[in-house]
Formats: C-alpha cells, sequence, structure tokens
C-alpha cells in the first residue's frame, strides 16, 4: 500500500531528525545526506516534527540550538582555512 504524502513527510521529518541527533549534523549537513533544501529540513525538524515525536522534536531543538551558538566558530576556521591556503 503505498504511503500518504502527509505520512513520507512525517516519516522523512523523523529520520531528519534522528540523523542530526545521532551525528550532531547541522541542517545543511541533513540537506545533503537527505538531498533536500536547506529549508524542506528546517522546515521539517522545527515545524512538523513538533506534532509527530514532541520528544524526538526537544532533541533535535538542543542540537540546533547548538549549532546556531557555534556558528560564528565554524565560519571563523572556515575563512582562516580559506587564507592558509591562498
Amino acid at each position: 500500500m503505498r504511503k500518504s504524502n502527509r505520512e513520507y513527510l512525517d516519516e522523512r521529518a523523523c529520520d531528519e531528525a534522528l540523523y542530526i541527533v545521532e551525528n550532531n549534523a547541522t541542517v545543511r549537513d541533513a540537506a545533503k545526506r537527505f538531498g533536500i533544501s536547506k529549508s524542506s529540513v528546517h522546515k521539517d525538524v522545527s515545524e512538523r516534527l513538533r506534532y509527530v515525536n514532541p520528544v524526538l522534536h526537544r532533541s533535535v531543538r538542543g542540537v540546533l540550538e547548538q549549532n546556531l551558538a557555534e556558528r560564528h566558530i565554524r565560519g571563523g576556521r572556515a575563512t582562516q582555512q580559506k587564507y592558509r591556503s591562498v
């Protein structure tokens, strides 16, 4: 039996969330892994997941908040590596 679009999106949101939590991944990493846009991943894990699996949603939110807090550090390292290789 074929899944409905809603079931597919709910399952995809859970899969993305598990990937983010298990790998301490960023939204960008998850988007690459699942072959979808960053905005789709963000919508899945921040909006859809809240209603599908609230416990998993809280876990993902923790990882995303940590990534947000560390974003400036990763950006600085990327810039540093860019100019070291020039």
